[in-house]
């Protein structure tokens, strides 16, 4: 069965995401121990216990890869199996990278933990924010955006009908009545204190191309790019798309789209968020292993 691996990113966390994988495998067992150590982070606390720091960029980014990549163990302790493909929803692109063999899991972490701090430095004080727009065309939206004498901007092209804009908070919501005006069913902000994939985060971009140069490997497995929506699979090419990444917007829609063909099936690694957005964008079943009754519905719906 031809397989395409994804991954979600920052927005899809929640208190008690990978406790039954954690509980049940060992090498999940040991990633998230070895992962505290390694991060001077107390991961079995951010996980799995109410706290305040789940919602901070520099702590939301490495949970969500870290459960990503426990949820990958499971499967990978049930099942021998390669993907053709792999990639991810913004941050997700990075736990992409680790499975694909660019980055080694501990270091993939310990790297977007730094990819939160710098997004949350190159924002603090500013205003910024993001905001999610339903049932406008790509087209309209972009067109409002590039015409508001504003500063917002295109972030992730989610799937037909849902975009997110990233930008100035106070410019968002003054853009928020144009998008309504124009048909939107809703222009809502987001609960996020940064602005992801704009022009804002450029000093955080530049300082996390430095900190990449000596993680990657020199060649790994397909990866599928958030700034082209097409493959990539070398050290170089990685430097140069991923020093892009968080100033571009996402091009997940067109991913899917230009590599649904390719595989049978999609299998979303720490949430079910990217499966509804599948849903809406190609025919392809997709798959989502969260805890331990996800990851046996899809074991069975593979083998």
């Amino acid at each position: 069965m031809r397989v395409g691996f994804i991954f979600p990113g920052q927005g899809s966390q929640s208190v008690g995401m990978g406790q039954e994988i954690y509980g049940e495998f060992k090498a999940a067992k040991e990633l998230l121990d070895s992962a505290s150590e390694y991060c001077d982070i107390d991961f079995k606390s951010l996980l799995f216990e109410e706290n305040d720091k789940l919602g901070q960029s520099e702590f939301t980014q490495p949970a969500i890869v870290l459960n990503s990549l426990m949820c990958f163990e499971a499967l990978k302790h049930s099942l021998d199996l390669q993907a053709q493909i792999s990639f991810g929803h913004s941050l997700g692109e990075f736990s992409a990278l680790s499975v694909s063999g660019a980055i080694k899991p501990l270091e993939v972490i310990k790297l977007v933990n730094l990819r939160g701090k710098f997004m949350t430095q190159d924002c603090l004080g500013i205003g910024a924010g993001m905001m999610v727009v339903l049932g406008l065309s790509n087209e309209k939206v972009e067109e409002i955006c590039k015409n508001s004498n504003r500063q917002i901007w295109l972030a992730n092209y989610n799937c037909d009908g849902q975009i997110v804009v990233a930008g100035i908070r106070s410019d968002l919501e003054l853009s928020a009545g144009e998008f309504k005006s124009a048909g939107a069913k809703r222009a809502m902000l987001l609960d996020m204190s940064v602005a992801s994939h704009c022009p804002l985060l450029q000093n955080a971009s530049i300082k996390l191309a430095n900190e990449l140069e000596g993680l990657l490997s020199d060649e790994f497995s397909p990866v599928v790019s958030n700034v082209t929506a097409k493959i990539y699979s070398t050290k170089k090419e990685a430097l140069e798309l991923l020093k892009l990444q968080l100033v571009s917007p996402v091009l997940y829609q067109n991913s899917v789209e230009n590599y649904a063909n390719s595989v049978d099936c999609f299998i979303e690694f720490g949430a079910s968020v990217l499966k509804g957005m599948n849903k809406k964008i190609c025919d392809k079943p997709t798959y989502s292993i969260t805890n331990l009754s996800s990851l046996k519905e899809t074991l069975e719906a593979l083998r």
